[in-house]
C-alpha cells in the first residue's frame, strides 16, 4: 500500500494546526517524523490514520481518496507513548484481541502472538493483566498488539519512551525490520535527533505544524534546507551568530571580522544567520584547543564557562561568549571537569557550518552567485 498526503491541512477554528502538509509514503519503507513537542506530528499521524479529518487537500491511499474514511475502514494501527491496554484482558488476550476481531483461526492467533511474543520478550508475562506488569512492559504488549494486526500503516508516536535502554536501543533496529518484511508503511515520531539517525530511512522536520523539509535521514541531518529543519535536526540546539558580509569580510555582532570563507564565501553582501552544530565548535584553553587536533578554520572568540554537561564519553561545554554574542555549546571528545567562570575561547570550524538567510532559508554559493535553498525556492539570488 502507498500512502499520499497531498497538502493536507488542519484548521480548528482560526488557528491553523497542519499545513500544506505532502508526504509520499511507500510500501515497507521507515519514515521518521521528527520535531518538538506540540510541531504537529501527533495530529499528523491522526490524520493518516483517519482519526481525524483535514480541512484541506488530500489523503489517497493506493490511488483511491481516502481523505473522508474513518480509522475501521483503512489498514492501520497506531501505537501511543502513552500505551492503551485493556485492563480486564491477559497480556494474551490483549495481543490477540485484534486477530480476533479479524475472525482469524484459533492456531493462527496463537503462532501470531507468541512470535510477537517472543519478539517483545512478554512470554513470561503472558497470563497477567496490565495492572501487574511495568511500564515498559504494558507498552510492549501494546507493541506487539500492533505488530500482530498485520497492518499495511503503523504509526508509531514515540512508542520507546518507556522502555529501558538496552531493549530500546534493540527495538530501533528490529522495528523497521520486522515492519518492512510485511510491506506495511512504518511512520516514527520522535523529539529525538539521535534516534532519527539510528532509525535511517527517510525523515520529515515538522515545525509549528509545517512540514520544513523530507528526504534521506542523513541528508536531511547533512544539508538542511533551512533554518527550520537544522533547529530541529540539532540536539544541543544549533548554535547561531549573526553576521554582515561585505566585501570578502565577515564582521560578528562585537565587530570581529574573519574571511568569509566556507558556507559565507560567494555570498552577495548582507546581513545573515550563521549556524553551527556543537560539533563544529571546539574549547581552546591556555594548554592549547580540546577537540579534533585540526587548526581552527574559522573565528575564535572569547568567553567563560558556564556549565558542561558530561554525556558518555563526550562533554557539552556551554561558554558564555564575550561582547553579546551569546552562549555557545561546544562537543568535546572525553571527559572534562571544567569550573563554571574558568576562561576559555571557542574556536568555529566554518566547514561545518551553515548560512541562513534574512528569510531562514540556506544560502550555498554556486558559481559565484549565492542560492536559496528550502521549500518552495531553488532560484538564484543576484550576487
Amino acid at each position: 500500500m502507498s500512502l499520499v498526503l497531498d497538502a493536507v491541512g488542519l484548521k480548528r477554528g482560526d488557528e491553523v494546526i497542519i499545513a500544506d502538509a505532502s508526504l509520499d509514503l511507500q510500501p515497507g519503507t521507515m519514515n521518521v517524523l521528527l520535531g518538538p513537542t506540540l510541531s504537529g506530528k501527533t495530529t499528523l499521524m491522526r490524520l493518516m490514520a483517519g482519526l481525524d479529518r483535514p480541512t484541506s487537500g488530500r489523503i489517497v491511499e493506493d490511488g483511491r481518496d481516502v481523505t473522508g474514511l474513518g480509522v475501521k475502514a483503512r489498514s492501520v494501527a497506531m501505537v501511543y507513548q502513552q500505551f492503551v491496554n485493556y485492563p480486564t484482558l491477559s497480556v494474551y488476550d490483549n495481543i490477540a484481541s485484534p486477530l480476533r476481531v479479524q475472525g482469524l483461526a484459533k492456531a493462527e492467533i496463537e503462532a501470531r502472538v507468541a512470535r510477537a511474543a517472543k519478539l517483545m520478550r512478554l512470554e513470561p508475562m503472558l497470563k497477567r493483566t496490565p495492572a501487574q506488569l511495568s511500564g515498559g512492559q504494558q507498552q510492549r504488549t501494546a507493541l506487539a498488539r500492533a505488530l500482530v494486526k498485520q497492518a499495511k500503516l503503523v504509526l508509531l508516536d514515540e512508542p520507546l519512551a518507556n522502555l529501558d535502554y538496552k531493549l530500546r536501543e534493540e527495538l530501533r533496529e528490529e522495528l523497521p525490520r520486522i515492519f518492512a518484511e510485511t510491506g506495511a508503511i512504518l511512520v516514527y515520531a520522535t523529539t529525538e535527533p539521535g534516534e532519527a539517525l539510528l532509525l535511517r530511512g527517510r525523515t520529515a522536520t515538522l515545525h509549528e505544524g509545517r512540514i520544513t523539509q523530507v528526504g534521506p535521514t542523513a541528508a536531511v541531518y547533512r544539508d538542511p534546507a533551512n533554518r527550520d529543519a537544522a533547529r530541529v535536526f540539532s540536539d544541543p540546539p544549533l548554535n547561531e551568530l549573526a553576521v554582515t558580509v561585505a566585501g570578502g569580510t565577515a564582521t560578528l555582532a562585537d565587530g570581529r571580522g574573519f574571511p568569509a570563507e566556507g558556507p559565507l564565501a560567494g555570498l552577495p553582501d548582507g546581513a545573515c544567520t550563521l549556524g553551527f552544530r556543537a560539533d563544529a565548535a571546539r574549547v581552546a584553553t591556555q594548554g592549547g584547543g580540546l577537540g579534533d587536533g585540526l587548526p581552527p578554520s574559522g573565528p575564535s572568540f572569547p568567553g567563560a564557562v558556564s556549565v558542561t554537561e558530561i554525556s558518555g564519553s563526550e562533554s557539552f561545554v556551554h561558554v558564555v561568549t564575550d561582547a553579546g554574542l551569546g552562549t555557545v555549546v561546544c562537543l568535546v571528545e572525553g571527559v572534562h571537569a571544567f569550573e563554571p567562570g574558568d576562561r576559555v575561547a571557542v574556536e568555529l570550524d566554518l566547514g561545518a557550518a551553515f548560512a541562513f538567510g534574512p528569510d531562514g532559508r540556506r544560502i550555498a554559493a554556486r558559481g559565484g552567485r549565492a542560492v536559496a535553498t528550502g521549500p518552495g525556492l531553488r532560484q538564484p539570488v543576484p550576487a
